[in-house]
């Protein structure tokens, strides 16, 4: 990436992370522009980060290698046939909004090589993880190009077919919500059986995020964390007998085909 140049179509909260990601990784802010319509977003991304920014896109594209398309879902259709004229054959483009097909994008954007990119929150901390799919156009530099500007904000896995990108979107692009929901109800727990709701609460994500690093970090899969936690009659076994008792898996499973589902249904909405 050291002589790649990089230029954002949307300048907010996902682009500006990315862009400080990749600073980090030592990347010249020379080597990066970005567009947005709002003249305070701007102004903001321009003093946070040092580098140039434009409410007209076709500038921002201009000699740029790699233009990643960060606009909310319901303006991709109009940005990218705006910015159809101005682009080249040999750029990638990355988009990383939220149920947009690459047949639309293609559609809207014309031949480009393509990276489609389902990001989560995570990554405004630098913790995030990303699912990319790609299409045939790209090439192996190119392909190699996008996974350092996503690593430039967590890891990144790569899935083989674009309706997987769903499946991704179900796991981890709204993934966060659903520890934040446990984290809610533990804490609510812990306050009727005597907690104050300050120490619930803290107790509660700082477990969450400790059990995290240890699966991150273990060489053995979660299930198995969970055995070497799980004494027999214990305390936990209680716990994770009544988990299951009440359907556990089956209630998680099914709400991730919701997300799934979702995800598909809003691409043919949005594709439209």
């Amino acid at each position: 990436m050291s002589k790649t140049r990089i230029a954002f179509i949307g300048a907010g909260n996902m682009a500006s992370s990315l862009i400080g990601g990749l600073l980090a990784k030592g990347l010249d802010a020379a080597q990066i522009r970005a567009s947005d319509p709002g003249a305070d977003t701007r102004a903001k991304v321009a003093e946070q980060h040092g580098i140039e920014l434009f409410a007209d896109n076709a500038q921002a594209v201009q000699d740029a290698d790699v233009i990643v398309i960060a606009v909310k879902p319901q303006a991709m259709k109009a940005v990218c046939q705006d910015l159809r004229p101005h682009l080249k054959p040999h750029q990638l483009l990355v988009s990383i909004a939220a149920g947009i097909t690459c047949a639309s994008l293609l559609e809207w954007l014309g031949t480009q090589p393509l990276v489609r990119c389902m990001p989560n929150t995570p990554a405004l901390l630098g913790k995030g993880v990303s699912g990319l799919y790609a299409t045939a156009q790209v090439t192996p530099a190119q392909r190699q190009q996008a996974d350092e500007l996503l690593s430039a904000v967590g890891i990144v896995v790569w899935v083989e077919t674009e309706a997987q990108i769903d499946a991704v979107t179900a796991v981890s692009g709204s993934g966060p919500a659903y520890f934040f929901l446990l984290i809610e109800a533990m804490t609510a727990a812990g306050v009727k059986l005597g907690l104050s709701h300050e120490v619930a609460e803290q107790l509660a994500e700082q477990t969450a995020l400790g059990a995290a690093h240890m699966a991150v970090s273990s060489d053995v899969d979660a299930s198995e964390l969970r055995r070497r936690v799980t004494s027999p009659a214990g305390t936990t076994d209680a716990a994770i007998k009544s988990f299951q008792a009440s359907g556990f898996e089956a209630m998680v499973e099914k709400a991730l085909s919701a997300a799934a589902h979702r995800s598909a249904e809003m691409a043919e909405q949005l594709g439209q």
